[in-house]
């Protein structure tokens, strides 16, 4: 394969830059009447080439949304996606097909995302077809890659296990030789032990291919363990981000600091009761936020400062690259 590092001595851009990004969605409430619901509000963020970003969050707020509009599946009302400075949305025609086909995606859910009529050898030509890159030598490569023998290439979706399943879709994810995955909660539906084979798999093919991740994931646990960096969202804002060591070592968003008082303790003898964040309420309605401060009516360090504006990303002290948005990031947890 090529190998998509810089030239020595030079500093390679991010591959994908992501700048004030907006994504609303008209929601009817009553006859002609409608209110915008800003499912992804002012995101930015960058992600290297052969890194990994995680991002993370509560079901519903706007990860996947976020995912679907760098791949301009879902249209952005505002801000830029950009790939090697290009900005992806401005494009149309045949740019944006070629632009695209260096993205790929790979799925939640293993058993619907592949045609049942298709045999495994016409799942990953497909995209070859599309594109007039037919070449059955690379179809057996493909399969080979992912861990499967090319003895699987005349079988079809329904005769293979969620895991196998999941290294198919990959296999075709990876035919027209992307430069970057967007994995949109891929290893959520399979059981624990066949998640750690596929995450082994995707990091061994990062190491290969130089390839890019942006891991869509409500599970910590599964982040920390292939991600660079992670960036929590909540209600379609980014509220921290940084790398993974930092953001686990010491978080400072009251939010993030409650998701992972629930991740488990991997060792038995810690009590983990005494370092629980449990969230008062409910997620607020998206279509009516709290003014400022979007998690203020669930935070436990709340003050009356936090309704006047939304905070803006702050660096930490001793990490520029780790940020948050918290007026009181060092106030201590709740006993």
């Amino acid at each position: 394969m090529t190998s998509r590092t810089p030239a020595e001595g030079q500093t390679a851009p991010p591959l994908l830059a992501v700048e004030n990004l907006v994504t609303a969605f008209r929601v009817r409430r009553s006859g002609w009447r409608s209110d915008a619901l800003r499912a992804v509000n002012d995101v930015s963020f960058a992600l290297e080439r052969g890194r990994t970003l995680g991002l993370v969050g509560e079901s519903g707020c706007g990860k996947s949304t976020l995912g679907r509009t760098i791949l301009n599946l879902t249209p952005a009302l505002s801000g830029s996606v950009r790939f090697e400075g290009v900005d992806l949305l401005s494009l149309s025609g045949a740019r944006r097909r070629d632009y695209h086909r260096r993205i790929q995606v790979v799925f939640q859910d293993p058993y619907s995302s592949l045609d049942p009529r298709f045999t495994v050898h016409d799942v990953i030509a497909e995209p070859l077809h599309i594109h007039n890159a037919y070449d059955p030598v690379r179809v057996e490569e493909l399969i080979r890659g992912v861990g499967l023998s090319p003895s699987v290439l005349d079988l079809k979706p329904a005769q293979f296990s969620g895991g196998q399943r999941q290294r198919i879709a990959i296999a075709r994810a990876l035919a027209l030789n992307p430069d970057m995955l967007i994995l949109d909660e891929a290893v959520s539906a399979l059981d624990v032990s066949i998640q750690a084979q596929v995450l082994n798999l995707l990091k061994d093919l990062q190491r290969r291919e130089t390839l890019s991740y942006l891991f869509i994931s409500h599970n910590l646990g599964v982040v920390r363990h292939i991600a660079d960096d992670v960036a929590v969202m909540y209600l379609g804002r980014i509220v921290e981000i940084g790398p993974t060591r930092s953001i686990f070592a010491h978080p400072r968003h009251p939010y993030t600091r409650a998701l992972l008082s629930a991740v488990p303790a991997p060792d038995p003898r810690r009590k983990t009761s005494r370092d629980r964040i449990v969230l008062q309420g409910d997620p607020p309605n998206p279509l009516n936020p709290p003014e400022g401060c979007a998690f203020r009516s669930r935070c436990y360090r709340a003050r009356p400062e936090c309704a006047a504006a939304p905070p803006a990303l702050m660096a930490a002290p001793d990490d520029v690259r780790h940020r948050a948005a918290c007026l009181f990031p060092h106030d201590d947890d709740p006993k």
